[in-house]
């Protein structure tokens, strides 16, 4: 929320007045909220994760807040723009917010850490997976999210194990996507397998379908954005008859949210992607969960999960150390919460230079082909 004020809502898809005027910062604790809500941004997914720290802080609020003082957000679109993510930073570090939180967009999310290290302003990311996500080590940053690189081992693992050993990615230039293709090659080569290139945005949906044949490839990864150029590469795969036994997997999490059901219909089902619930919801995530699917009117995603844990650890890490930012990214390595996927603490995992969750549990999901709506567990890891 802005100061004093639900944000208002407008039909043109910009939800947020960012000149709204802002109220006495004492009034309230406020954490910045970095969230995709317009295009080129994943709308959807930034809807849940906003869903998610709006849920959270409503709920500290009834709570009793922090010390008995309302826990705002100020929410900031960055519309997938690494630009416009540093500049909200900047903003939101001179209108005096306790910390940052949220960012579903990796090469967004690394922009954003990388300038709240600089300015000494603690963030706490929610769902961008990018290992590098700054240049050097820091305290000021911590995340909840796995580490692309165990999430995608994770992937190749099951890929594996199921003989789909010769993978082909179709992917756009990205770090992102780039990052992930590495991840993939470094693992399954050493195992027997092979990872082949396919320039996503040179190549034809037909021509695509074309390398496939040719490399003789028993996967396909989908390493490209949402509609366009993934759905018209799924679509041109799945009719094209010399590809009947490939499968297609999503590990980035495009199937996860009802946009990718709505678009691709039947043919966007058993495609695997990646997921961060557990097995089970904790207590607290079954009630939560309830919550979100009411307020979205549709099944909440892992991202919403993600953006009520972020808002809960903060939460916790504001009531014991107070406000001031430097007491805040102190307790990284002491802080705990309870969250709706399991107790969320903080450690330092090799390769990755912030505080990183490294419990966060990690699935490997479906649409089932006989029933679209319904998700199947396949591998965790």
């Amino acid at each position: 929320m802005a100061e004093h004020q639900r944000p208002t809502r407008r039909d043109d898809m910009q939800p947020y007045d960012r000149a709204m005027p802002l109220g006495d910062p004492g009034e309230s604790v406020r954490i910045g909220a970095l969230v995709p809500l317009t295009r080129p941004g994943w709308v959807q997914a930034g809807r849940h994760l906003l869903a998610g720290l709006e849920s959270a802080v409503r709920d500290v609020n009834d709570g009793g807040g922090i010390a008995g003082t309302p826990l705002e957000l100020v929410v900031r679109d960055t519309a997938a723009d690494p630009r416009q993510a540093e500049a909200a930073v900047e903003e939101l570090t001179r209108l005096g917010v306790a910390a940052l939180a949220g960012e579903y967009h990796s090469v967004v999310a690394r922009a954003a850490a990388t300038r709240a290290d600089a300015l000494g302003l603690p963030f706490l990311c929610s769902s961008a997976v990018l290992d590098a996500l700054t240049d050097r080590p820091t305290d000021w940053v911590a995340r909840l999210s796995p580490p692309q690189s165990r999430g995608w081992q994770v992937y190749a693992d099951f890929l594996l194990r199921a003989g789909r050993d010769r993978i082909a990615v179709a992917a756009e230039p990205s770090v992102y996507w780039a990052s992930g293709a590495r991840v993939l090659r470094e693992y399954v080569t050493p195992r027997g397998g092979s990872v082949v290139e396919l320039d996503a945005r040179a190549l034809s949906p037909a021509a695509v379908c074309d390398e496939l044949v040719d490399q003789r490839a028993t996967v396909l990864l989908v390493l490209a954005g949402l509609p366009d150029p993934a759905v018209s590469i799924v679509r041109s795969v799945r009719r094209d008859p010399r590809l009947a036994q490939l499968l297609i997997g999503a590990p980035a999490g495009q199937p996860e949210f009802t946009e990718w059901a709505a678009l691709l219909g039947v043919d966007g089902a058993g495609i695997p992607f990646l997921r961060y619930l557990p097995e089970r919801l904790t207590p607290l995530g079954a009630r939560v969960g309830a919550a979100l699917r009411e307020h979205l009117a549709e099944a909440p995603s892992f991202v919403a999960f993600e953006g009520y844990d972020t808002v809960t650890l903060l939460a916790e890490v504001l009531r014991a150390h107070g406000t001031d930012r430097s007491r805040i990214a102190a307790p990284w390595p002491r802080a705990a919460a309870d969250g709706t996927r399991g107790q969320i603490r903080f450690s330092r995992v090799p390769g990755i230079d912030v505080w990183q969750w490294a419990g966060a549990p990690i699935q490997v999901v479906d649409r089932d082909p006989a029933q679209p709506d319904r998700l199947r567990v396949l591998h965790t890891g």
